[in-house]
């Protein structure tokens, strides 16, 4: 395939990671998380101004609490009143995108970049990346992992350290690993 690693990525096709461009990239993004991570609550606000710059898009209100850690950073949109809270990671090797209203508790981690099932593929740095949709007014909580390629319905609810290995619909909870619906709601 032709194209750069990032062009590959970007298509969702594989590419590999071990590429000068993509670690530019990265090392813009841990420069904003680091300023982002490092400033005073009252000085840093919502964003970090690198952090806000970076980002695809952050919606009226959107919050991040320290610490936080992406990949790249422009592949993550969050809407108005969007909240991360503390140690939340988005490796965003494809876009992710967050609904207004939506919440994500402590720790939860969204991982877009899918690794080459062969050893050598991994030691290539070989992986796929896939997208990740948050609907509005989600609730993430603490822990949770979600994986790439996984769309979570608007108003639905995903419990405390549960893992979300494929797409939860428009206002149902699941929890556990891997993450199933429940009723009650």
């Amino acid at each position: 395939m032709a194209g750069s690693e990032r062009t590959k990525m970007a298509a969702g096709e594989w590419y590999t990671c071990l590429d000068d461009e993509l670690e530019a990239l990265r090392v813009i993004a841990r420069d904003a998380l680091f300023e982002h991570n490092s400033l005073p609550p009252r000085q840093r606000g919502n964003l970090g101004p690198g952090l806000k710059a970076l980002l695809g898009n952050a919606g009226e209100g959107a919050r991040i609490e320290a610490p936080f850690h992406c990949a790249y950073g422009f592949n993550i949109f969050l809407g108005d009143g969007v909240f991360l809270n503390a140690g939340c990671t988005i490796l965003d090797t494809a876009s992710v995108r967050i609904g207004k209203g939506t919440l994500l508790g402590p720790n939860v981690q969204i991982y877009c970049a899918e690794h080459h099932r062969e050893a050598a593929g991994r030691q290539a740095g070989l992986e796929i990346a896939k997208p990740v949709e948050i609907g509005a007014n989600a609730w993430i909580g603490g822990s949770a992992v979600i994986l790439g390629g996984v769309s979570i319905g608007e108003g639905a609810i995903v419990g405390a350290g549960a893992v979300v290995t494929r797409d939860v619909a428009a206002n149902t909870t699941v929890v556990g690993n891997p993450a199933r619906a429940i009723k009650g709601r």
